[in-house]
């Protein structure tokens, strides 16, 4: 039996930027950038034209919003400021690992993780210890994809449809792990929804 986990809110409690754009802006300045005056603004404005559901990258958005107040940011800054601006702080949930090994017991296993921000899923896994099996460096996910890397966010079907495929299954035939109506979107691309929020980890796939 396939089995996908949703990562923030799910498997690890996750502080995040009380103000993300001043945290990016920050970072930006670490840089070299200069910040516009309006920034708040700059940062809460669409500046990618995506479709329903796709994802976009958060670096991407910062980079526009910069050239919206005609400032450039050169050598990869956007994506460097945005890495260091949400740097992990996070610790796994209760039972969290303990779930996703009797996971594998029954079946191959994924993380599928909506996620804009560069690397931040594998480096919240790692810094919550839920990265490797053991120490010979088995990894505890057969796949990760996160909404980044895949293109589409949940609830979209086609993000469940990426980790299907990567776990070489049927979208139809995964069991999905998760907090959020953004996870319950397995329901409507024909898959079943575990709700965390009624079924703690420490209770699934005993």
């Amino acid at each position: 039996m396939p089995v996908t986990f949703d990562l923030f809110g799910t498997l690890v409690d996750a502080a995040r930027p009380a103000d993300p754009a001043a945290a990016v802006a920050r970072e930006l300045r670490e840089r070299g950038v200069s910040v516009p005056d309006d920034w708040a603004d700059a940062y809460a404005e669409p500046h990618v034209d995506a479709p329903e559901g796709a994802e976009v990258p958060l670096h991407a958005h910062v980079a526009r919003a910069l050239d919206s107040r005609g400032v450039s940011a050169p050598d990869n800054a956007a994506r460097r400021a945005v890495t260091a601006a949400f740097e992990p702080d996070v610790t796994a949930g209760e039972g969290a690992r303990a779930a996703v090994e009797r996971a594998r017991e029954r079946g191959p296993v994924g993380l599928l993780s909506n996620c804009s921000v560069p690397e931040l899923a594998r480096r919240s896994l790692l810094s919550a210890d839920l990265r490797w099996l053991n120490d010979d460096r088995d990894p505890l996910f057969d796949v990760v994809v996160t909404s980044l890397s895949c293109g589409w966010r949940k609830p979209d079907r086609r993000a469940f449809e990426a980790v299907a495929r990567q776990l070489d299954c049927e979208v139809r035939e995964l069991t999905h792990v998760g907090d959020s109506d953004a996870d319950a979107g397995i329901e409507a691309a024909g898959g079943r929804f575990v709700d965390v929020r009624e079924r703690p980890l420490e209770a699934l796939f005993r």
